[in-house]
């Protein structure tokens, strides 16, 4: 019996890490639909065969197809994975719902939550395109830089389709990249997101110089408070001690690749967050996410005092330094329990 035929995979999104996950994917023999919403950007993909604004001097495998067709792209497609900002998310799926074939299936690797409503994003991929279709989540500690040079990468792929997540890990090991399978969309999602607005408490911590005790508790507290609202919400205690969880936490607060960490960095310096985030670049995910998983937080009765912190100096104006001071001055408490 011949093999399978190896499905195409529509990018929709060709910031770094979808232009990443396009090289990966097409490293190992897929056809890879790299769509942008600029024509200009996509032109100079194309030309260029390489994304010099994002990930200079990585050339694209032959199967990389750089298009600003999303009708094109989506349509001659297996599947569709969506790697676009999150407040995006949402108009970029219903864009594509009526574009996609009844065979087409979705994923995303889109880390984040729905600004307002606080609605995790298969909520938004189930009410725009039917809770039928099958969707996955792809979410891990995965700096794009290192994945489409090569370097090792292990990450999850969460589904409540079994085979459908098996697929998916399919299609992305490699000799350097692993995947890992799960059935904890929630719990993948939540850790995935909230980890950003921790990374901008890390980046706060050391740009203020308080010194690698004072970023390790905040890690391992930060882990505890993506525990609780994960499991509040119906997590599995398993996937924020995994690579979603710890792993994202521990890799977005500790190397300077992380934009959330610069942002904090920044902020820490003295600068604002219109200068920081010009001086990055791209979007900084945990600023967003902070107002949503404090809005959370409180419907679901949990404490997340740091997460707490960076809402207050993000949006009340709270000095970086009074913010530390507080987390500090809390009642003492057991640390378990």
């Amino acid at each position: 019996m011949s093999p399978r035929p190896r499905p195409s995979i529509a990018v929709i999104g060709a910031g770094s890490w979808g232009t990443a996950l396009a090289i990966l994917l097409a490293r190992n023999g897929h056809r890879a639909l790299l769509w942008g919403h600029e024509p200009e950007h996509v032109a100079a993909l194309a030309a260029e065969r390489c994304n010099n604004h994002f990930l200079p001097g990585i050339t694209f495998p032959d199967a990389v197809e750089p298009t600003a067709d999303i009708e094109a792209a989506v349509t001659g497609a297996d599947a569709v994975l969506v790697v676009v900002p999150s407040h995006a998310f949402g108009s970029v799926l219903k864009r594509i719902a009526p574009l996609m074939p009844a065979h087409g299936r979705l994923l995303w690797a889109t880390k984040g939550l729905e600004l307002g409503s606080g609605r995790l994003l298969h909520q938004i991929a189930e009410e725009a395109l039917g809770p039928e279709r099958p969707y996955a989540v792809v979410s891990g500690p995965t700096f794009a830089g290192e994945v489409a040079r090569g370097l090792p990468t292990a990450c999850t792929v969460a589904s409540g389709d079994a085979e459908f997540a098996a697929d998916i890990a399919g299609w992305l090991h490699n000799e350097t990249f692993r995947a890992y399978t799960s059935a904890d969309v929630v719990g993948l999602q939540l850790g995935g997101a909230v980890k950003n607005v921790l990374a901008i408490a890390a980046g706060i911590s050391d740009g203020l110089g308080f010194g690698a005790n004072a970023r390790a508790a905040l890690i391992t507290r930060g882990l505890a408070e993506i525990q609780r609202l994960g499991l509040s919400m119906g997590g599995n205690q398993e996937t924020f001690m995994g690579l979603a969880g710890m792993g994202d936490l521990v890799l977005t607060c500790t190397d300077n690749q992380s934009r959330n960490r610069r942002f904090g960095l920044a902020l820490a310096a003295g600068k604002s967050q219109q200068q920081a985030q010009d001086e990055i670049g791209q979007v900084v995910e945990g600023v967003q996410t902070a107002q949503v998983v404090v809005g959370l937080a409180r419907e679901q009765g949990v404490e997340m005092p740091i997460t707490e912190q960076v809402h207050r100096v993000l949006y009340e104006g709270v000095d970086p330094r009074a913010a530390v001071h507080e987390l500090f001055q809390r009642t003492l408490k057991p640390e378990f329990g």
